[in-house]
């Protein structure tokens, strides 16, 4: 590492808003050797390599409170970095999900990142200390004081050449025009899936949300100025043998947001990024899409989405 320069990391994580017949909030807090020691969280945590979101989320739930959960709706998708004590700092992408208590007898984690697991109601709540990003997720805090927005100073990450796992946060579009049309990009030659249309969008760079992610991404691969709306849905990818421009198999393990996007002025589309991912993009009607070689992705999103 070069003199000055701080450490950087990334973690996806994946949590859950349980409440009881009561309305109370089921919430963990940190332990001693936590980053936030004394302070309350959702139960939920890290997404291993190639796990399912939804699996990791019942995993470390159990693991944390006893509790086992069915797991509903999708509620949102949340970025912040935190600045731990040796000076790191780690960029946090948390997955949010109402779930319900369908078994198990509440109790601490054991040997664990957090001491205890308690209910709590919402008058409760608001006098505890909360880890910042879940006081801004229930509305305790100012968003701009926990940590979110690119943090200009530290610098770019870089992937380390030798790593041959990667795991990565990415943030797609459905983008439609006023008129209804679809915004689509076509995979440059060298990368995975390369000839086929894709949905526009891409990875989240450090200190930057899901949203402003998507913003930048659309606008670099085809010059649009999208408004990003209602987030959809997160799927995730394994390919243990993606074989990209690094000319070399990585493992590779994608967790990515779906968003409704609009772009209220449409324009003729272009590649403004030149050399990377992208060689085409373009409006299509739904008629028009039905004769274009879709990857996995926008097969799945556009099936259930466009119609």
């Amino acid at each position: 590492m070069r003199p000055g320069r701080v450490r950087q990391g990334r973690k996806i994580s994946v949590y859950g808003i349980c409440r009881n017949d009561d309305g109370e909030l089921l919430l963990v807090r940190g332990a001693a050797e936590s980053n936030f020691p004394g302070r309350w969280n959702l139960p939920g945590g890290g997404i291993e390599h190639g796990e399912a979101p939804l699996d990791a989320l019942a995993r470390e739930f159990f693991e944390e409170t006893g509790i086992t959960i069915e797991i509903g709706r999708l509620l949102d998708v949340r970025s912040d970095v935190v600045a731990h004590r040796d000076g790191r700092l780690t960029h946090f992408d948390r997955i949010v999900f109402e779930v319900r208590a369908i078994g198990g007898t509440l109790r601490a984690e054991m040997d664990g990142g957090t001491d205890r697991a308690e209910w709590f109601s919402a008058a409760a709540v608001g006098n505890l200390p909360l880890i910042p990003w879940l006081a801004a997720f229930l509305g305790y805090a100012d968003e701009e004081r926990v940590g979110t927005g690119t943090i200009a100073a530290a610098g770019s990450t870089q992937r380390d050449p030798d790593v041959s796992q990667v795991q990565r946060f990415s943030a797609y579009g459905v983008v439609r025009d006023p008129a209804g049309r679809i915004l689509l990009t076509r995979i440059a030659s060298g990368y995975p899936g390369a000839g086929t249309w894709h949905l526009p969008g891409g990875g989240t760079d450090f200190g930057e949300s899901a949203r402003e992610a998507l913003v930048r991404e659309i606008h670099e691969e085809t010059g649009q100025e999208a408004v990003v709306g209602d987030l959809l849905e997160v799927v995730h990818t394994h390919n243990p043998q993606a074989y990209g421009p690094e000319r070399r198999p990585l493992d590779w393990h994608t967790v990515r947001s779906i968003f409704d996007v609009t772009v209220p002025s449409p324009t003729d589309p272009v590649v403004r990024d030149l050399g990377g991912s992208t060689d085409q993009v373009g409006w299509f009607t739904h008629g028009e899409i039905g004769q274009l070689t879709l990857n996995r992705l926008a097969q799945s999103i556009v099936g259930r989405y466009v119609k």
